[in-house]
């Protein structure tokens, strides 16, 4: 009886913490609908979601968080509380690449919660059309993975669209080998994002060398794919398996155990520095001797750190590209502010892409 004694004295005491977290999440709520009310009478121009605001939140209670409930948990559970207080504020529309079940969903759900409405998109050129046209408030879109490497259609979006990086998300990728059929060696066609081809090319090569191999435009439209075939199986994410009805042939079959991928939100507005930014910018040089040199070296000289440069073709010259560069820190710190002024004057285009707090966990 001891043993039970104690257990209902802790459980009373859980039922006492629980009543008390009730109250105080009400009351946190109850602040956020004044903040949202004093917001609308600033002008309908007010932005509801402040991502260095959420950043600095998130970060600080990291900071100060004694255990033992883990950092990420902790994350995990503020960014819910926070996307349910968004939502009394102001309901968000989030596009990203789909259709449901994609990574990019997922990235979603990391970044913005559960409260918002995500909005499924074709194609990354459909996510930046539907915040270019306000039907969606945000967009999600991959940029980069640690072993694929960039998105060129990303980048090529941003080249040309007047949507600014306002967020990242990172985000672990495991990748499934998802079918209808009963064994790996009924399978005829494996479906993925080419993305996801690559990240498997290994193992497909000792598993599965004879299935032909076929892009589609996400994981879950390969899903989507292979659930209408019984002789084809898709590379997606577990998510996609259980909404498709897929079976697991095999379990996370990337080549490389740490495989990453970073994807950026979109928005209309560059958010103020949270203390732990990146900023990105696309440049085009002159063609002579040093000129990439000349103008790395502006960043150099100021002692700010590049954390990724990627060149894509520019499409108006043969041989003429665009540099892609993250730098660290945000463009109203002034040293950085200093540095972009000096690379534009010296690049022949140059355009800030964004300014934006670094992914939190």
């Amino acid at each position: 009886m001891e043993v039970e004694d104690r257990l209902a004295a802790l459980r009373a005491r859980i039922d006492t913490l629980d009543d008390e977290l009730l109250a105080l999440l009400n009351r946190r709520a109850a602040l956020t609908v004044e903040v949202g009310e004093l917001k609308r009478v600033a002008g309908d121009a007010t932005e509801f979601y402040r991502p260095e605001r959420e950043a600095s939140i998130l970060r600080r209670l990291s900071g100060a968080n004694p255990g033992p409930l883990p950092d990420a948990a902790l994350v995990h559970v503020m960014r819910e509380l926070i996307s349910a207080c968004l939502a009394l504020e102001q309901a968000l529309k989030v596009a990203y690449l789909g259709p449901a079940g994609t990574y990019t969903h997922a990235a979603v759900l990391k970044h913005f919660g559960a409260a918002v409405e995500p909005v499924a998109a074709a194609s990354v050129d459909d996510v930046f059309r539907a915040v270019e046209a306000r039907s969606s408030d945000y967009g999600v879109v991959p940029i980069e993975n640690s072993v694929g490497g960039s998105v060129s259609q990303t980048l090529d979006c941003l080249s040309a669209s007047a949507l600014a990086i306002c967020g990242e998300i990172v985000l672990p990728v495991h990748h499934q080998f998802l079918s209808l059929a009963d064994s790996m060696t009924a399978v005829r066609r494996v479906y993925a994002h080419e993305q996801a081809l690559a990240q498997c090319r290994g193992w497909l090569d000792r598993h599965c060398p004879g299935a032909e191999r076929m892009a589609a435009g996400s994981n879950a439209q390969a899903a989507q794919r292979a659930q209408q075939e019984p002789d084809a199986a898709a590379i997606a994410s577990v998510e996609a398996g259980e909404r498709y009805g897929l079976a697991t042939l095999a379990a996370d079959i990337e080549d490389y155990p740490n495989n990453t991928t970073r994807f950026v939100v979109l928005g209309h507005r560059i958010p103020k520095a949270s203390g732990d930014d990146l900023t990105t910018v696309m440049f085009g040089l002159p063609n002579r001797p040093g000129a990439l040199h000349g103008l790395l070296g502006v960043l150099a000289e100021r002692g700010l750190s590049m954390s990724r440069i990627e060149s894509r073709p520019s499409r108006n010259a043969l041989w003429e590209y665009r540099f892609f560069v993250d730098i660290v820190g945000h463009a109203e710190d002034p040293e950085v502010a200093a540095a972009l002024t000096a690379m534009e004057s010296r690049a022949a285009v140059f355009k800030l892409l964004g300014s934006y707090p670094r992914a939190v966990l």
